[in-house]
């Protein structure tokens, strides 16, 4: 017994493996004490048993069991305990099916609030548990409990610690470090509150200001006490303006530094008003003259040095703007290339087109003509072609070819709804036309057949037929001109009514 026991405990290391958590369940009836588990006291979660014949869960072992084999206290409890029996170990234990079976048949509820789920604790494992849109969660980011159900919209609008990317930098932060980010974003659109201008990136925002013609800056005579602000623009207006200004403040300046300098001394005639030598500093003057000869040689030599920097720089960004100019041109030759294949596929199916409107043209041909002499034309949407014909727009249509035989003459119909020459308005004029065959070599020349002095109109009509005993038909002079005087019509033909007229044409040959 005990060795079939150990072998059935094969597989339990792999359940211990899958089972992440025991979930709470509210039975529907009372929980009888044989479907407790010894450790938890809760409903026992894929149960298995110890040697001893005591139901634990799955988890519930393996974690009282994770530091090495431990004794039972349920047979402590029952003072049933006996060694080797009553000692837990995860490698002697084996699940519980029987058990297993019993429990998974219990009626149960979801235990989250709000779920109104009822059924079996086998379905509840199966179909419900993970899935229930009522079910707390740890967010993945910030760890706060929410709502399945809640999750997505948490993870995209609520959680503070979700992961956003900058529109304007594309740099990747938290939500809550959202204003921070704006305060140095170098992207971040700014507006310049002198001219208005919007959209102006903070890393080209000091250049604007410098070079906006709305910012107002100190007039240059700051120095000695002007203290205008003045827009880039207006600048050379203001000094213009206040040039008087600017002297008399310049003069002010000179007399008190005139009188703070006087004393021993002189005043240096030959180097211009106002400069005052001390005596004590003639005996340096050849020193700091020396010295600044000197300062002004490392200047120079830096300001050369810069040069020639910028003169690489120079040549560097020729060589880059003709590689772009070459680019340029082969570009602009790719792009000529592309234009030629579009117009030639253009042309292309242009012709294609053309030749799909023969086809379809020969088509039509085919699907009305006739090799026998006799045709029937059938006009549909007659009121609509009548009016055209009434309103000029359309006063002759053409019916579609047909033979006198295989190799015989081609001919065609004309027909005025609204007559022609002296017919015109009160009559319905149907001309018989002989056209150009491709066998007009074989045939005998003029046309000299027959064609039946009378043909009948049978009008089809949905709403409003012709009174019974009522026979529409036509009385024309027909030959083989096609210029022909137009056709009689005889009694009246009720141009009110709707739908479609037949004509049925029987030639002679």
């Amino acid at each position: 017994m005990i060795a079939g026991r150990k072998t059935s405990a094969v597989n339990l290391s792999y359940q211990l493996i899958s089972l992440t958590d025991c979930l709470l369940f509210y039975l529907i009836i009372h929980l009888k004490s044989k479907y407790q588990c010894q450790q938890c006291h809760e409903l026992l979660r894929r149960p298995v048993q110890a040697l001893c014949g005591h139901r634990f869960c799955v988890r519930c072992l393996a974690q009282l069991t994770s530091s090495g084999p431990k004794p039972c206290e349920a047979c402590r409890i029952e003072e049933i305990f006996e060694e080797p029996l009553s000692i837990l170990n995860s490698s002697d234990a084996f699940p519980d099916n029987a058990a297993r079976r019993e429990i998974e048949s219990l009626p149960a509820n979801c235990p989250n609030e709000g779920c109104s789920w009822k059924g079996l604790v086998k379905e509840y494992e199966a179909q419900h548990e993970g899935k229930c849109m009522f079910d707390r969660v740890p967010c993945k980011a910030c760890r706060l409990l929410i709502l399945r159900s809640e999750q997505e919209k948490h993870s995209e609008r609520e959680c503070e610690e979700r992961t956003l990317n900058c529109k304007y930098c594309k740099a990747s932060f938290n939500f809550k470090d959202i204003k921070a980010h704006d305060e140095v974003c170098q992207k971040f659109p700014m507006q310049c509150k002198d001219c208005g201008k919007k959209k102006i990136p903070r890393e080209k925002f000091p250049e604007h200001s410098k070079s906006c013609v709305k910012s107002k800056v100190a007039c240059p005579f700051t120095a000695v006490g002007c203290r205008a602000l003045v827009e880039h623009e207006k600048q050379a207006e203001h000094e213009q303006a206040s040039a008087q200004e600017h002297l008399r403040l310049l003069l002010d300046c000179l007399c008190q530094l005139r009188r703070q300098g006087d004393g021993p001394g002189e005043w240096q005639e030959d180097s211009g008003p106002g400069l005052y030598c001390a005596p004590e500093e003639r005996p340096t003057a050849t020193a700091a003259s020396a010295k600044l000869t000197a300062t002004l040689e490392q200047k120079t030599t830096a300001l050369e040095n810069i040069v020639c920097v910028l003169n690489r720089e120079v040549e560097r960004s020729s060589l880059t703007l003709e590689a772009f100019a070459r680019q340029h041109r082969l570009d602009q030759e790719k792009i000529e290339n592309l234009t030629n294949k579009v117009r030639q596929l253009e042309r292309s199916l242009t012709l294609r087109d053309m030749q799909l409107s023969e086809t379809e043209q020969k088509l039509r041909e085919l699907e009305y003509c006739t090799h026998d002499g006799v045709f029937v034309w059938k006009i549909t949407e007659f009121s609509r072609r009548r009016q055209e014909a009434l309103a000029g727009r359309a006063p002759a249509m053409f019916s579609p070819a047909f033979f006198s035989s295989k190799y015989g003459y081609k001919m065609c119909l004309r027909l005025y709804l609204n007559g022609d020459g002296t017919g015109r308005g009160t009559h319905l004029s149907l001309f018989f036309v002989v056209m150009k065959g491709r066998f007009d070599a074989l045939l005998k020349w003029p046309f000299s057949q027959k064609v039946p002095e009378q043909c009948h109109l049978l009008p089809c009509f949905a709403s409003c037929p012709f009174p019974a005993g009522e026979e529409t038909h036509v009385s024309p002079f027909l030959s083989s001109s096609s210029s022909l005087p137009p056709c009689s019509r005889s009694p009246s033909l009720p141009w009110c009514l709707q739908g479609q007229l037949t004509l049925p044409i029987r030639c002679k040959f």
